[in-house]
């Protein structure tokens, strides 16, 4: 089974095939992405519209390029999966209608699917891959989130932030700095030439018995620490403070995390997500694994932001455990905001 995945819910585009076959894990063939940073820099974020154009400029180029680096005619896909949501309603249509259009022209079945899923499941991506069950950290640009994984599609969720998410705590934070976007990559850049215990910052929630997450206060003290520096603050305090926030982040992940591992029992933990990329965060968690004695899986690094990866293997995953209800291609929705309960 050839299984066609198109991920489009933000500022990546993504397709890849993942040949599903056989009771083994589905097998990665080709994938290909596009991300958008360079085009939203000037902006400071995601300017919706133009990611929405992008991708239908983006989307049948990288389609191609993935057939041939695999191998395979379009004729030959056997399945269609799109991410539905949740992510910038724009954007998923892009996806949801060339996905559509593909499977009605071939007529091959869709699948629909929630993009935390693909996140939940992208570990599986990398070997060697995790067994179920699994405590899982989400933590991307707008989600921070603890789940206990079962199998596929059974998915409890353990904690989730309250308010702001991790990902957006380092945007915003490196955007206070007058960082480059996207703030993340570029905050952790910065903090390495900074010392993590030289500005004191909240950890919110740490000590709140319960697996929540809350960064909005963060963020707040970022800004009224900078504000303290005066109006020209010296690169040596920026970096130090880029350190002290980054390291308030990890902490409280870290912290909730292990606590999740002890409350849950298990002992294997998966980070997925793009701010699963964080050097220090996987350091922290990496040291943490080795005392207590858990395993720890990651995505590849460049599978850690949204791709089209993820969603193949997710719809594969779903054939496999009898999970999926394929549809006959046409009509189709997407859902911006659709909790994963609810997928």
């Amino acid at each position: 089974m050839l299984v066609l995945g198109i991920e489009t819910s933000c500022d990546e585009t993504g397709v890849a095939l993942v040949d599903g076959a056989g009771q083994g894990l589905p097998r990665l063939l080709a994938h290909a992405l596009h991300s958008q940073v360079k085009l939203h820099e000037a902006y400071g974020g995601v300017v919706p519209e133009l990611a929405s154009r992008d991708h239908v400029r983006r989307i049948v180029p990288l389609l191609r390029q993935v057939l041939d680096e695999a191998g395979r005619a379009l004729t030959q896909v056997d399945l269609v999966a799109y991410t539905q949501g949740p992510g910038l309603a724009g954007a998923l249509l892009v996806g949801a209608g060339v996905a559509e259009a593909l499977g009605a022209a071939l007529h091959r079945p869709t699948l629909p699917l929630h993009h935390l899923e693909g996140h939940l499941l992208s570990s599986f991506l990398a070997p060697p891959p995790p067994r179920f069950p699994f405590v899982a950290l989400l933590v991307s640009g707008g989600h921070t989130q603890l789940m206990r994984v079962d199998g596929v599609g059974r998915y409890a969720l353990l904690g989730e932030t309250i308010d702001d998410a991790a990902g957006e705590a380092f945007d915003k934070s490196a955007k206070l700095l007058g960082l480059g976007y996207p703030g993340g990559p570029a905050l952790a850049r910065l903090a390495e030439d900074g010392r993590e215990d030289a500005v004191a910052l909240p950890r919110p929630l740490l000590h709140s018995g319960d697996l929540d997450f809350s960064f909005a206060g963060l963020k707040t003290a970022v800004m009224t620490r900078l504000r303290g520096f005066g109006p020209e603050p010296t690169d040596a305090q920026r970096a130090d403070l880029a350190a002290s926030a980054q390291a308030a982040i990890v902490d409280v992940l870290v912290t909730k995390t292990l606590r999740a591992m002890t409350e849950s029992g298990l002992s294997q933990l998966v980070v997925a997500g793009g701010v699963g990329a964080n050097r220090r965060l996987r350091q922290q968690l990496d040291a943490a694994a080795q005392r207590r004695g858990f395993s720890v899986h990651y995505p590849p690094p460049e599978l850690c932001t949204d791709n089209g990866a993820m969603i193949a293997m997710a719809a594969a995953m779903r054939v496999q455990a009898g999970l999926a209800q394929p549809r006959r291609a046409g009509s189709f929705e997407v859902r911006p905001r659709w909790p994963l309960a609810e997928a």
